[in-house]
């Protein structure tokens, strides 16, 4: 057996006071704020038509909404974009195509009082612990769960069925249920008939999906596929959840509409107890996006394209608004390879080690004229850097608002004073805007979240005041005088023509493998995703001693670690067509025979993201995390 590594995990110092190269090459040295800022500014100035801006999913909604402005008034460009695009950009996309709007559409209580609740592509237990709480009142109250994934994770073991599909048939399962209710004469038709349009090519789309053929396509049992269609389309209220394992796919906004299919056909959305979760990682994933820090909508989830919403911010900014979409992130990765885009600002994300193919990430970002980073930890992306600034967007360091998978947008307040020379997220944009010719006065987070309430007809109701008082509010919130129903679409239920607006429409969309396909060189199917004890590149949890930490390793059912002859704890190599690594084998009886799991948690001693793919979904830009081609191998035994 291979001779183990010591594996310790990497700590990351906070950032304390800004970093400057005096070349490329250079290492860093200590620099003041305004040597610092000067660099900044000097490079921004150069990068004009040639930039881009990452924003941060963790930092809080008024941080978000002055950085994509800077971009969009101070650099003049719609380039702007945050991880929304590694994990759930397709829900927004699919939502936003199904209803015109790109957030869940219930509550986190109303998975406590409803009658179903499918987990699909989601251990929640692991991945979103709190959210699952709610998911366990409401089984203690009496809701059935069914759980659809490659995996029999911790989530399954809670659920009545697992139904454990082939990564990548999402589609043909969802496909199946849809005929297979149809058949069964359980479709609501006078909801189809009224508040949704497409039914009839929707059913011919799905008619081959027979339960035969979708038992040889996503290896899950006939009878299990139709005992889950009849219970979803029988039950009074059902809420159907997905996180990364429907988005991360190179079809991953077609794997959305496929899901949001089965609530139009049954009903299952705009009513209490019945709805679509898309369950977001991070605190603020679905506040960036509300704030406008993406590539093709304003803040208030407005369209750019639209002349009349760019006028309103161009009077409220003073400032044109180009009138096109700008590039996400992964254009924005493929731009800096044509070499159009030519500097980045960063703050609070760590794409080097967080995109798809990551050696290829890395080397994009050594390639670009200017790199900024504005953190609190020295990252991977940061040692990258050609400035970097110190921020204070660690928890209870900072004041404002953030927005969570349900819509609720909660207060934050700063608690504690940050360390060393750090500085306000907001202030050091103001700051850097000043130096750009823009006079950006701030007094504080409720300065410019009442800006944005008075941009947003969404946030309008939503003041500090009444956030606090009730403990949070959902959006939309046009009212100062009232607050909407916990869920959303309930138009769709009016019997009124008129008041129910734009039918739903079904999404015709069909069934694509994965793109990296096994076959005898790599013959195991990769999927990736979250531990309980860990958090996304590790930077903000790694280095601390855990009863659940293990470091990185790859999991393998009982079958495989016997047939290639491995045992827990031993190093193997784990090869696919982009990369290497190294890694122990932990052993899972909740894997399936071909099917290997690994995380991102430990970049700096097994950096997984090496062997995944960065095949993307042509429409939201998220790459393929969940479906690589890999191949073990035994290490050479080590001799003395």
């Amino acid at each position: 057996m291979s001779k183990k590594r010591d594996r310790v995990p990497k700590t990351y110092t906070r950032l304390t006071h800004p970093l400057v190269r005096d070349a490329r090459d250079a290492p860093f040295r200590r620099a003041t704020w305004e040597e610092a800022l000067i660099r900044v500014a000097a490079g921004l100035q150069e990068a004009r038509g040639a930039f881009g801006m990452f924003s941060c999913a963790r930092a809080t909604n008024e941080m978000n909404y002055v950085a994509q402005k800077f971009a969009r008034v101070v650099m003049g460009t719609n380039n702007v974009d945050s991880c929304n695009r590694t994990c759930h950009a397709p829900s927004v996309a699919g939502l936003s195509a199904a209803f015109g709007s790109g957030g869940g559409t219930s509550s986190y209580e109303e998975v406590e009082h409803t009658d179903l609740i499918v987990m699909w592509g989601s251990n929640a237990r692991f991945a979103h612990p709190i959210f699952f709480q709610h998911v366990l009142r409401g089984i203690r109250n009496g809701a059935r769960m069914y759980a659809v994934d490659p995996r029999r994770t911790k989530t399954a073991e809670w659920a009545e069925s697992w139904l454990g599909l082939n990564v990548g048939t999402d589609i043909p399962m969802a496909h199946a249920i849809g005929r297979e209710i149809i058949h069964a004469g359980l479709a609501n038709d006078s909801f189809i008939e009224r508040a949704t349009s497409g039914f009839e090519e929707y059913a011919a789309l799905v008619e081959p999906w027979t339960l035969s053929l979708a038992e040889k396509v996503t290896g899950v049992p006939a009878a299990a596929i139709r005992e889950l269609a009849h219970a979803y389309a029988r039950a009074e209220r059902a809420q159907l959840c997905w996180t990364l394992g429907i988005t991360e796919h190179h079809n991953g906004t077609d794997n959305v509409r496929a899901l949001i299919n089965l609530s139009l056909l049954t009903g299952h959305v705009g009513r209490y107890g019945s709805g679509l979760q898309p369950l977001r990682g991070q605190n603020n994933v679905q506040g960036g996006g509300d704030m406008g820090a993406i590539p093709n909508r304003l803040p208030g989830f407005q369209d750019i394209l639209d002349p009349d919403t760019r006028l309103k911010f161009e009077t409220a900014w003073d400032t044109v608004i180009q009138p096109r979409h700008g590039l996400n992130l992964t254009e924005m990765f493929e731009a800096m390879e044509e070499g159009s885009l030519k500097a980045v600002y960063c703050i609070g994300e760590n794409p080097a080690q967080s995109e798809a193919d990551s050696e290829q990430a890395m080397r994009r970002l050594r390639a670009l004229d200017f790199l900024v980073v504005q953190d609190i930890f020295l990252t991977k992306t940061a040692e990258l850097a050609d400035v970097v600034l110190p921020a204070t967007a660690a928890w209870a360091e900072t004041d404002g608002t953030t927005t969570n998978s349900e819509r609720r947008v909660q207060r934050v307040r700063k608690a504690v004073r940050p360390p060393g020379e750090a500085r306000e997220d907001i202030d050091i944009l103001c700051d850097l805007a000043g130096r750009l010719g823009h006079d950006w006065k701030y007094a504080d987070a409720r300065a410019v979240w009442d800006e944005l309430r008075s941009v947003s007809p969404d946030h309008y109701g939503m003041t500090y005041e009444r956030l606090e008082s009730l403990q949070g509010i959902q959006w939309p919130c046009p009212s100062q005088d009232r607050v909407e129903p916990t869920y959303l679409h309930g138009r769709l239920w009016e019997s009124a023509p008129e008041r129910r607006g734009t039918p739903a429409p079904f999404g015709l969309v069909a069934h694509d493998p994965p793109v990296d396909l096994t076959d005898e060189s790599f013959p195991i199917r990769l999927t990736t995703g979250r531990r309980l004890d860990s958090y996304n590149t590790g930077v903000q949890s790694g280095g601390f001693a855990s009863p659940l930490r293990r470091g990185e390793y790859v999991e393998l059912c009982p079958e495989d670690a016997e047939r290639y002859g491995v045992v827990v704890g031993e190093e193997v190599r784990i090869s696919s067509r982009r990369g290497v690594v190294v890694a122990p084998v932990w052993v899972d009886p909740g894997l399936r025979p071909g099917l290997a799991f690994m995380t991102m948690h430990f970049p700096d001693e097994v950096d997984t993201n090496q062997l995944t793919i960065e095949a993307n979904c042509p429409i939201a830009g998220t790459a393929e995390f969940k479906a690589s081609a890999i191949r073990i191998d035994k290490l050479a035994s080590e001799v003395g």
